[in-house]
């Protein structure tokens, strides 16, 4: 059981507040932070509990924005002692789901919204085509971040080759082919039902 004051609710609140304007690309690019805040620094949630809440909602059909509420979840029920604590328990963790989740959607949301209205305005400044382009690259980038944090909890590289091997074909092929990315998706599944990787 950790020991959560008010404080550290609005911190939790805030700190998703100040991820939320910072997820470029979607919220799964701040999962490295994520990581930071919740696991190496407050110590709220565990590895663990960190990377079964992103590959739970990541498996799950919906938002990918999903694992936020897991997370706050968590958090929530860590506060409370568990799910054998009684009410209280699941009471706290529903404080974390509607704090994670309030935090991360609702500036972005907003912020989204009157940058969507002005940029559709102004679609033929210089400016704006150069800021569209200019942040591919750093969405990428965060992306790899993000599958590098989660895949480095397995710490087994050399028993892991094949999938690297099968993330750059794919990269490769997306970049260079105009073959479908479900095509792609379906032959990773289909390689993983049959146990190659």
């Amino acid at each position: 059981m950790i020991d959560l004051t008010p404080a550290d609710w609005l911190n939790l609140f805030t700190h998703f507040t100040a991820l939320s304007l910072l997820a470029v690309g979607g919220v799964i690019t701040t999962v490295p932070d994520m990581h930071r805040y919740l696991v190496a620094d407050q110590h709220w949630l565990t590895d663990p509990q960190f990377t079964s809440s992103v590959a739970l909602a990541q498996a799950a059909p919906g938002p990918n924005v999903l694992f936020v509420a897991l997370m706050g979840w968590n958090v929530g029920l860590n506060a409370g002692g568990g799910l054998g604590a009684g009410p209280g328990a699941l009471a706290l963790a529903l404080l974390g789901v509607a704090l994670t989740m309030t935090g991360i959607l609702l500036p972005s949301s907003i912020l989204t919204y009157t940058a969507t209205q002005w940029a559709h305005r102004n679609r033929e400044r210089r400016s704006v085509r150069a800021f569209k382009t200019g942040m591919a690259p750093m969405v990428i980038a965060l992306m790899m971040a993000t599958g590098w944090l989660l895949i480095a909890a397995k710490n087994v590289p050399a028993r892991d080759w094949p999938l690297w091997l099968l993330a750059a074909v794919a990269t490769v092929l997306v970049w260079r082919t105009k073959i479908h990315l479900l095509w792609l998706i379906g032959a990773g599944a289909m390689l993983g039902g049959l146990g190659w990787v």
